[in-house]
């Protein structure tokens, strides 16, 4: 795999933080996503999902990420974890608002704030 294309090197940190990994083009699975370079493949993704255990699984994913638990965050922080919770889709689940809300140690109104702000 030509590690040094420009391709490559572009999308290092987009694969890093997508938990994927960059195979050859022709050790690539159907599944697996080619890219192109003037219309011949360069590299492939292949996208490992991670696995999460509903709402749960997600708060600990963010409070991994922003160093601590959720209800120490700052105002500032708690926030960001609102918005990389909804981007994640865990406003998705049922009685999400109110489990993000219990996490963060606010109210399931200041949740709803936080995400019509980002808005």
């Amino acid at each position: 795999m030509p590690e040094q294309h420009p391709l490559v090197e572009a999308i290092g940190p987009l694969i890093e933080r997508l938990n994927a990994e960059l195979v050859a083009p022709d050790e690539a699975h159907e599944d697996d996503i080619p890219l192109l370079w003037k219309g011949k493949p360069v590299v492939a993704v292949r996208l490992t999902p991670k696995p999460v255990d509903g709402v749960q699984g997600l708060l600990a994913e963010v409070a991994g990420e922003l160093g601590g638990p959720l209800s120490e965050l700052s105002r500032t922080d708690k926030q960001q974890a609102v918005l990389l919770l909804e981007a994640r889709g865990a406003f998705e689940y049922r009685k999400s608002a109110e489990i993000v809300a219990e996490a963060l140690g606010v109210t399931r109104f200041t949740v709803y704030n936080y995400l019509n702000r980002a808005r």
